[in-house]
């Protein structure tokens, strides 16, 4: 049964939506996605690490994230969950955030000013049987394509990484 109710993106803005099968059972594939101690080891695209992870993994619990750059670029988001469906589903917004994870506007990192960055996050995990985990990512809210397809990029890169973390746990 699902836990909260979900919020709906503009369906004029972009959308990424992702699948991967990862030879890992589901609740593993949960765990990497909710324990921040797993969760901390492949999010970000490549060279990007994340130094910062909170999660209230209930309903109306937040979560905040900071990643950094190379160059020592500080990047922090924050959301809360809407929906969980352990260990099959979750839904969470996600915004552009201050390191204490207070949400900040787009501009803070250089967006133009008006511009909404809150998308949705929806993660749903498929049990494949054989110890194998179908992995749906779905981010809505984008105000352009352009914008979609450079998440999209940073996700691919943090799922090659993920794979690489769930042979290992």
């Amino acid at each position: 049964m699902a836990i909260g109710s979900s919020t709906q993106a503009d369906p004029a803005q972009a959308e990424v939506v992702i699948e991967r099968v990862f030879d890992a059972p589901r609740d593993l594939v949960w765990r990497a996605w909710t324990e921040p101690e797993h969760f901390k080891r492949w999010y970000g695209p490549t060279g990007m690490e994340t130094v910062a992870c909170d999660v209230d993994l209930r309903v109306g619990g937040r979560r905040s994230i900071g990643m950094r750059s190379p160059d020592g670029q500080q990047y922090h988001t924050t959301g809360e969950y809407r929906e969980l469906e352990p260990p099959h589903r979750f839904v969470a917004t996600e915004s552009p955030a201050d390191a204490a994870g207070n949400s900040l506007p787009p501009s803070a990192y250089g967006m133009p000013d008006g511009m909404s960055m809150e998308t949705i996050v929806t993660v749903t995990l498929e049990d494949l049987g054989d110890g194998r985990t179908k992995m749906t990512l779905r981010q809505a809210g984008f105000p352009s394509e352009d914008w979609a397809q450079g998440a999209g990029r940073g996700w691919n890169q943090a799922f090659d990484k993920l794979t690489a973390i769930l042979a290992a746990m």
